[in-house]
């Protein structure tokens, strides 16, 4: 029988004489910014937030909104949701992964990583600028894309506490300012944000599918809605807010996202109000298409008090015990109280009881607040978009 081999154990280290690796992490988190230039977070309660700029150093207003996402800052920037806003990222290190070439275009002719062809925030609000990137894909850093685009953005900022202002105080106007200089508060939500982000012009998808033909009201549409349908095997005509798709041959309508007040869409809903009254055009929508189908249907909307901004939305399917995982970016809701005869909530959120989704009882009409094709980790609600199909003639 052989003997173990006797075990000579090693002196154990004294924490004083650990040394880290040469990589100096708090060198590296306490470089400074690329312009150096300080600069104010103002917002409409007389509440500041300091720290220095990167981006584009300039002046801009808008409303502040918060955002829990832990990844997804180049698809969040340009989603057309976002028009208008200033946006606080509460995770505490952006830009580690840099950004995807903006120029890439996939098979169907859109943006192949960004969900617009420009960025749409007004600005951007962090606690720490990753200075150096590490992914495959990326093709420039975050400050180089956000000077490229000409939208200024702030590090240093204690987004835990701006995050935990909003919750209490609400979703509220602000303006970003190089130090020694300023600028008047703008409300976003007065103007026809929709008008700014839709398509100037028709344009078609997925022309070589032997699909159905779906017309996509373009009220701040993000790509990936496109190419969902496309996929699902639909002919997509994408055309402005304000176009009249009536003169187009059609299958069914959809309704897409896009920000600001609902109520500004006013050509929209007096279109979508002509394919509820048709009675037989299938009509799907998401977020703002939720909302714009309850204003034509004849329910209200309101704002929110700090919106539903996040990857983590919990939505609970009405008359069902399942619960879904959603993606969420919207500033108003549906008030389900006042929903027409016929109408019923499809969807409602778990955390608060705010209205999810609508369906009509027996006419194919139906939509969602949330986003089933933005995806950063649960793929369930995808389905809706077959769903839609099904739908159709």
């Amino acid at each position: 029988m052989q003997r173990r081999p006797t075990r000579v154990s090693k002196p154990r280290r004294l924490a004083s004489e650990f040394r880290w690796p040469s990589f100096d992490t708090a060198l590296y988190f306490a470089r400074p910014t690329m312009t150096g230039q300080p600069g104010r977070l103002i917002l409409e309660d007389g509440s500041e937030f300091k720290g220095t700029l990167f981006g584009r150093p300039v002046a801009v207003a808008g409303e502040v909104v918060f955002n829990t996402g832990m990844m997804g800052y180049p698809e969040s920037m340009t989603d057309p949701s976002y028009a208008g806003q200033i946006l606080v990222s509460t995770y505490p290190l952006v830009g580690n992964y840099g950004v995807p070439d903006p120029t890439a275009i996939d098979e169907f002719g859109l943006p192949a990583h960004f969900e617009s062809d420009r960025m749409q925030v007004a600005a951007l609000a962090i606690s720490t600028l990753a200075h150096d990137t590490s992914h495959w894909t990326a093709s420039k850093s975050l400050h180089e894309w956000m000077d490229e685009s000409g939208v200024p953005g702030i590090q240093g900022v204690d987004t835990r506490a701006l995050a935990k202002h909003i919750r209490e105080k609400g979703a509220m106007l602000a303006k970003l300012v190089p130090e020694g200089e300023d600028i008047a508060f703008e409300d976003p939500n007065i103007t026809n944000l929709v008008a700014k982000v839709s398509t100037p012009e028709p344009r078609w998808y997925g022309e070589d599918n032997d699909g159905p033909r779906v017309v996509l009201l373009d009220t701040g549409a993000k790509v990936n809605i496109i190419r969902s349908l496309v996929r699902a095997g639909a002919r997509v005509l994408r055309v402005p807010w304000d176009y009249d798709f009536f003169t187009e041959e059609f299958d069914g309508l959809f309704l897409s996202n896009g920000p600001g007040d609902p109520k500004m869409a006013d050509v929209s809903i007096a279109n979508i109000r002509r394919a509820i009254d048709d009675g037989g055009i299938p009509v799907f929508g998401i977020c703002l298409g939720n909302q714009l189908l309850a204003l034509a249907a004849g329910a209200d909307t309101y704002k929110l008090k700090f919106g539903h901004r996040a990857q983590n939305q919990p939505c609970i399917e009405v008359g069902t015990r399942r619960c879904y995982v959603t993606s969420q970016n919207h500033g108003f809701a549906v008030n389900g109280h006042t929903l027409p005869e016929g109408w019923r909530e499809w969807f409602v959120n778990a955390n608060d009881g705010t209205n999810e989704g609508l369906r009509h009882e027996y006419k194919p009409l139906r939509s969602v607040q949330f986003h089933p094709e933005c995806t950063p980790g649960p793929t369930d609600t995808m389905d809706l978009f077959k769903r839609f199909m099904e739908m159709l003639p």
